[in-house]
């Protein structure tokens, strides 16, 4: 809002409810900026708390880790004889 807006704001207000709707105005206003504020701060501390949250969690994983470890190698798959590779044993050797 430009400045001469709120000032033409103030000045119909002034006519239509005289000089002393003036500090009734100021009045609420100042309770809604308060409230507003307040509304504001309730908010940004839930976030912070859940922040804080996923913070613990990820410290407590990491912690989990063990980085001096040596990292493992997988284990190599179990060889299978491939088919037909026992057709040639007669039963029972």
């Amino acid at each position: 809002m430009a400045a001469s807006e709120i000032i033409l704001i103030l000045v119909v207000y002034l006519l239509l409810f005289g000089a002393k709707g003036v500090p009734a105005l100021a009045q609420t206003l100042g309770k809604a900026v308060y409230q507003f504020r307040n509304a504001t701060k309730d908010v940004q501390n839930e976030i912070m708390k859940g922040a804080d949250e996923v913070r613990k969690q990820a410290n407590i994983r990491m912690d989990q880790i063990d980085v001096d470890a040596e990292p493992t190698k997988p284990s190599p798959k179990p060889q299978t004889p491939a088919a037909g590779a026992n057709d040639n044993v007669a039963p029972g050797q």
